[in-house]
């Protein structure tokens, strides 16, 4: 049970360390021209809260996995929308970052915040403590979702000429 348990416990970090790499850059240029709010989180926080996000949110899947006996159909639902919740959560980074896309972002990431609630939804009946290792996870989206917000309300695209 080690090998299912560490697998799904890492694959949340797969597509963290491909999007720090988008980020890594980014942050130091184009990110910094940007209108933050004052009560934005630290540069720093990000990767610690992430690593700690993901390695929660990992487990949880394992969690779930192994009480319904792995990859069956009354999985299906569960494990679904975890899958599409963390396809949401990689696709971020390159939207916003790689693409500067910060309005294509935002409805994005309230996509992301809709399928981690539902995927909490459908986790509790199987693993309460799944579900509340989700619960940190769910409480940072609202955090980054109003962050987006007022990064896309205070820098409003550049007017195209006709």
């Amino acid at each position: 049970m080690w090998i299912p348990m560490l697998s799904l416990t890492a694959l949340p970090h797969v597509g963290g360390i491909f999007g720090g790499i988008i980020t890594r850059k980014e942050v130091k240029t184009w990110y910094t021209t940007l209108k933050k709010p004052s009560w934005r989180p630290p540069n720093a926080a990000f990767p610690v809260v992430w690593t700690t996000l993901y390695t929660g949110m990992g487990y949880g899947s394992y969690l779930v996995w192994k009480e319904l006996g792995g990859f069956t159909e009354d999985a299906l639902v569960p494990l679904g929308l975890y899958g599409m919740q963390l396809a949401l959560n990689w696709a971020w980074t390159p939207i916003f970052f790689g693409a500067h896309n910060i309005k294509l972002a935002m409805i994005e990431i309230v996509m992301l915040t809709g399928t981690v609630a539902a995927t909490m939804v459908s986790w509790y009946p199987v693993s309460r403590t799944a579900t509340l290792l989700m619960v940190p996870y769910l409480a940072w989206l609202c955090l980054a979702t109003t962050l987006n917000y007022c990064i896309w309300r205070d820098n409003p695209e550049p007017k195209k000429d006709d």
